[in-house]
């Protein structure tokens, strides 16, 4: 089987990086350009290409896809989708033999969108899991092909449930894989009444009003604690959790509940290094 991966970020490389190694690279990884990242602007590659470099597989990075680019590449038998964060045109989900397959770290049709493992998080949720999808025009509106829950989210930052999610996906991805090709899956329509969606995170997301923290870490307001603690661990390390004390940003970065309160592990000041607080 012949296939083209589409995904840039580091749910994408993992996915990727297990696939391959299970003996199942693609043919081509199209994932976004290098960027300028960081004070000193040093020109970075997507995890996914890192990864890509390991296995030797060829790799495009268009500022948009275009099909007659990818067609140059030969034929595939479908594309496999994660984390891209790029509308695919049509003419280019469909060019394959057969599709395109999404992944997305949710159980759809819960949590479209670009931020389901933050939205997730944030909302108090104990649970998530994965779904694989045929893509189709809408975003992550297409026919279910398979879905695995239980990966437990509460109490964790997004880099580890990031990991467990893409281990999971890569997991579940594997087992299909032979009923795909063979066309004896039998998809599933989403259920538009249950439908949920997120916004793509932003810098202002992590903000935190000083008194709803004093409040917090006081005692007087378990509801803020609970909210907050949440908010650190879904946005660590970006873009963040913070507030604003002084005139100055003071960023948390690790956090707990104990006794109702929130207490503070690990804060970062504007312009200083992360400081660990004695408890």
């Amino acid at each position: 089987m012949r296939y083209a991966f589409f995904g840039s970020p580091e749910f994408a490389a993992i996915v990727l990086e297990r696939l391959s190694a299970a003996g199942y690279p693609p043919a081509l990884l199209i994932c976004n350009p290098d960027r300028a990242q960081g004070r000193k602007h040093i020109l970075t590659p997507p995890p996914t290409k890192v990864a890509a470099g390991k296995f030797d597989i060829s790799v495009l990075q268009p500022e948009k896809p275009s099909l007659a680019e990818i067609r140059g590449r030969g034929e595939f038998d479908f594309f496999l989708v994660a984390a891209y964060s790029r509308i695919i045109p049509e003419e280019i989900l469909s060019y394959p033999r057969l599709g395109t397959i999404g992944v997305h770290p949710s159980l759809l049709p819960q949590l479209r969108g670009p931020s389901p493992i933050q939205y997730a998080m944030m909302s108090g949720q104990k649970e998530t899991g994965t779904s694989l999808f045929l893509v189709d025009a809408k975003v992550d509106h297409g026919p279910i092909l398979a879905q695995r829950g239980g990966v437990r989210i509460d109490n964790k930052y997004f880099e580890e449930v990031v990991k467990e999610l893409a281990e999971v996906s890569a997991k579940l991805f594997l087992e299909i894989l032979p009923d795909f090709a063979t066309g004896s899956i039998k998809p599933t329509f989403q259920d538009e009444g249950l439908a949920t969606f997120t916004k793509k995170i932003a810098t202002v997301d992590g903000f935190i009003e000083e008194h709803e923290l004093n409040e917090a870490r006081s005692g007087v307001s378990e509801e803020n604690a609970l909210k907050i603690n949440r908010l650190v661990h879904a946005l660590n390390p970006d873009p963040g959790a913070y507030t604003v004390s002084g005139g100055k940003r003071m960023k948390i970065l690790k956090s707990r509940i104990e006794n109702g309160r929130l207490l503070l592990e690990v804060i970062q000041w504007e312009g200083k290094k992360p400081t660990s607080i004695k408890l």
